[in-house]
């Protein structure tokens, strides 16, 4: 037949998406200006409205498409080396962050903070009780994730490995919670000094992560128990899997770091 399919590849049908998607971040980053100089929250909650939506209708697409079958093993490999990719491009976000630190840490300034490190104005963080309690939380979070994918993988065990994503999705809200309680006790502010700025950039930044990552697995958990999953083709639980314990060293390296050399 003239239009058969003969390949294995996906060739994708015209999509209103990306350029949804675009409006809406710039939307969303337009209206962030307009709050910041306390102006109007307005036009940030319209783009943010218009990116959530934009993100489920996409993906909500291309787990229609996994599991119609346009997903062949061609495209996931495709789909696995996109988000290697992407994974590395967060490693060089979080580097700017580390790279920053360590610069004041090694080379503090007068102007910033008076030549010392940590400011001698700064109350650090003990990093051996709640940062410590937090460290563990996570790797048991990544272990429970491990867990899922071994029993899927090697068992096909659909009711352990749903266990082991909802045990990693409570223990990162516990992170989250916990990350955020750390926070409202922090004796120093995000403005005035370089610490509290490099601080509160790079451990807030992880802590959006996890908010991410935590609904990452969810969806897979929600996608478990819709029977999506199998042990040959679980492309979306490996890309969250990978990105669970991306999220475990980035916080290793900002543990050992920022609240332990750092303090």
């Amino acid at each position: 037949m003239a239009h058969e399919k003969d390949h294995d590849y996906h060739i994708l049908q015209p999509s209103l998406h990306p350029f949804v998607a675009a409006v809406g971040a710039f939307v969303m980053l337009f209206g962030a200006v307009m709050w910041m100089h306390g102006i109007t929250p307005f036009m940030f909650a319209i783009g943010l409205v218009i990116v959530l939506y934009s993100m489920f209708a996409w993906w909500k697409d291309v787990v229609t498409e996994s599991n119609v079958g346009d997903h062949t093993p061609v495209v996931r490999i495709g789909l696995r080396y996109g988000f290697i990719l992407f994974i590395m491009s967060e490693v060089m976000f979080f580097s700017a962050w580390f790279w920053s630190f360590f610069k004041h840490a090694l080379y503090p300034m007068q102007t910033f903070s008076e030549g010392q490190w940590p400011p001698p104005a700064i109350e650090t963080f003990d990093p051996w009780h709640l940062p410590l309690i937090n460290t563990l939380i996570l790797l048991c979070s990544g272990a429970a994730a491990t867990w899922a994918h071994h029993a899927l993988v090697h068992e096909n065990n659909r009711k352990d490995m749903a266990n082991g994503i909802i045990i990693a999705v409570l223990l990162g809200l516990v992170f989250s919670f916990f990350q955020a309680y750390e926070y409202s006790h922090a004796a120093f502010g995000f403005a005035g000094n370089i610490y509290g700025a490099n601080f509160f950039m790079a451990t807030g930044f992880h802590g959006a992560h996890v908010i991410i990552g935590t609904i990452f697995l969810f969806v897979c958990y929600l996608r478990v128990r819709a029977g999506h999953f199998t042990p040959d083709h679980h492309t979306g639980f490996e890309a969250a899997a990978w990105y669970w314990h991306f999220v475990d060293v980035v916080w290793l390296f900002l543990f050992a770091s920022i609240y332990i050399w750092g303090s």
